[in-house]
């Protein structure tokens, strides 16, 4: 019953700790939908898929989300049409490749500011690679949830619409006021006759606009959120705790371990860095940077959250490729520290 109440306890403080920072996101997500020209974005974003990658991790900067948020302005930006590797790039790099968690993790290891270098850099060309990779994929769509697939199918069908002259349906949104019950539409015909232009409309309506859709998209990701905590907080209390601390000697099971543990605790990338400073006098340096770099990437609650954009291949490539990669450059931070 105690370990009941801990888990509790702990589902109760993610919750607590993630939701503002999925509001921030949503709002940020609404904002660009609402009020951003998608074409005058769009023209800015490079089209070379690692150019693309290197920008989309380097967004983070303007929009300082951590891996609550990331993720529906990830999607919002896919949504009007951004590359691909952009997207990645931001969904990976943004939780850390922002002024928040650069501040909080200088303050953490102000006695060591290289960990602080480290995890911007590696962050950095991590999401990177990762964005660049799946920038080869030529048609996207295989690799996103069908709801969304739909929608870049039928915007690709309006923009060639609109080069031959005819104004695209899709201009500023997928969401719309009154359609609670569906917050998505998908459906071509349904699009033609429901999608409005919300560019030339005053702000009062922009604003109605932008409630309704944080309201929604709150309900649909703050429910996987839910379920993801709650997984995180069952592992972690019921998973002893000694057993990943008897592995922090060796330079390879102690990386391996802080990222099991960065998967488990779930812990929002700025504060993650407090969290990892207790474990720095008996974790190597290049496991601390593992958990701090790898952590506001991939997680419990954040690959719940990511299901809301891909399909489980795709995260299950994402969690791969940034895993191995990870552990390669920690493991020779490791060695070279050593």
């Amino acid at each position: 019953m105690n370990q009941l109440n801990n888990a509790f306890t702990l589902f109760l403080s993610l919750l607590v700790e993630a939701i503002p920072f999925l509001l921030l996101g949503v709002l940020f997500s609404g904002l660009l939908q609402f009020f951003v020209d998608e074409r005058r974005l769009l023209a800015l974003l490079p089209k070379n898929p690692l150019l693309g990658s290197l920008v989309g991790s380097c967004i983070g900067f303007l929009f300082p989300v951590c891996e609550c948020g990331n993720v529906p302005v990830a999607r919002r930006l896919l949504m009007q049409g951004a590359p691909l590797p952009v997207a990645i790039g931001f969904l990976l790099a943004a939780p850390t490749i922002n002024p928040i968690v650069f501040w909080a993790t200088w303050t953490a290891f102000r006695g060591q500011p290289e960990i602080v270098l480290y995890r911007i850099g590696f962050s950095l060309l991590i999401a990177t690679i990762i964005g660049w990779v799946f920038g080869t994929q030529k048609d996207v769509r295989p690799l996103l949830q069908p709801a969304l697939a739909s929608v870049l199918s039928y915007r690709s069908q309006a923009s060639a619409d609109y080069s031959s002259g005819t104004p695209p349906l899709l201009q500023s949104g997928t969401y719309f006021l009154g359609q609670s019950a569906r917050p998505l539409i998908t459906d071509p015909s349904e699009l033609q006759a429901a999608m409005v232009a919300t560019a030339t409309k005053p702000n009062g309506y922009r604003l109605r606009l932008l409630l309704d859709n944080t309201i929604q998209e709150m309900r649909e990701l703050g429910g996987v959120l839910i379920l993801g905590s709650a997984i995180a907080a069952v592992i972690q209390v019921f998973v002893p705790r000694e057993l990943i601390l008897g592995l922090g000697q060796s330079p390879v099971t102690s990386i391996l371990a802080m990222m099991l543990l960065a998967g488990v605790v779930s812990i929002c990338s700025t504060v993650d860095s407090f969290f990892a400073l207790s474990f720095a006098s008996t974790f190597t340096s290049g496991s601390l940077v593992a958990f701090l770099v790898f952590g506001p990437m991939i997680d419990l609650k954040g690959v719940g959250l990511m299901l809301s954009i891909f399909k489980p291949r795709a995260i299950l490539y994402l969690f791969l490729l940034a895993a191995q990669l990870t552990f390669l450059l920690t493991l020779a931070l490791n060695l070279y520290i050593s």
